[in-house]
């Protein structure tokens, strides 16, 4: 008896949504994330922006980014490495298209050549094994995480589209100059442009992270998160997924989500829960006039 309700305590514990808990079987491994825990993070790939409504009606824009063969390829471990920290790599490709080195580093770790690589540091508790693969389920509906990528590239341009300037009058004899950046320089003292002056250039295409988004969708079978708002990059851009980092503790996510999945969700969890995981949001009708 006290080994069925151990069993039992164990599969409550798992980082799953409320209501897909009933799912789990007695099998899945107990979660052990704490406060101070730091999962690793997943590669996924901008699919581009959609809508969805919640239960009032209420229009919510949220980015589609889904994960294609994302799997841990190296651990790297304080004794060897000096810090923890897990490779984890995404989107497998045609080997030709490798370089020899690179062919035998995907070989060792058991797993296909990746498109792309990213380390994500992590806490020694939440260390994975390698050809581990992580899934869209790894985030729970409702959770916070933050997204990184490349910005968009604008190419060359001028001082007022690239920093905001507010340009040249637009009257009393200005002539060919309205949107010109102005004065650079001093006189002949200092007699020189300083370093780092805000000027026209190449605008964009610079790591950018939008912090603390929430994970409104989740779906199971074709690896998809909807996550609220918008992500940096242009569709098919790879994005660097992880729990957000302001969002420490119980903040990271509904209490009745918590704990987060520890280090990462099981398979056997995977298969028992439904296509889809959306977050509850909750509240009052906003249509309602308030006295």
């Amino acid at each position: 008896m006290a080994s069925l309700l151990s069993s039992v305590r164990a599969g409550l514990r798992t980082g799953l949504p409320a209501e897909c808990r009933s799912f789990v079987t007695a099998a899945t491994q107990p979660a052990t994330w704490t406060h101070k825990s730091l999962r690793t993070g997943v590669i996924a790939r901008k699919k581009g922006m959609t809508a969805m409504w919640d239960e009032w009606g209420v229009r919510i824009p949220v980015t589609v980014l889904q994960l294609e063969q994302c799997q841990v390829i190296q651990v790297m471990n304080e004794e060897t490495h000096g810090y923890t920290a897990l490779q984890i790599g995404s989107t497998d490709r045609t080997p030709k298209n490798v370089t020899v080195p690179m062919l035998g580093h995907f070989a060792k770790a058991g797993v296909e050549p990746k498109r792309r690589i990213v380390e994500f540091e992590v806490t020694p508790d939440a260390v994975l094994p390698v050809g581990t693969e992580l899934v869209a389920s790894h985030f729970v509906p409702g959770q916070f995480v933050d997204c990184s990528a490349p910005t968009m590239g604008k190419g060359f341009q001028g001082a007022m589209k690239r920093h905001g300037f507010g340009g040249q009058p637009a009257t009393h004899g200005t002539s060919l100059t309205h949107r010109s950046l102005g004065s650079t320089g001093q006189r002949k003292d200092p007699g020189k442009v300083f370093k780092g002056k805000k000027m026209a250039g190449r605008m964009g295409g610079e790591q950018a992270t939008v912090q603390s988004l929430k994970v409104m969708k989740i779906d199971n079978d074709l690896n998809l998160i909807y996550v609220k708002g918008a992500v940096p990059g242009v569709d098919d851009q790879f994005v660097k997924v992880r729990d957000a980092i302001k969002k420490r503790g119980d903040k990271i996510a509904p209490a009745d989500v918590l704990p987060l999945p520890f280090p990462t969700i099981q398979p056997e969890a995977v298969k028992a829960m439904p296509r889809e995981l959306v977050a509850k949001t909750g509240g009052s009708d906003p249509y309602v006039m308030k006295e």
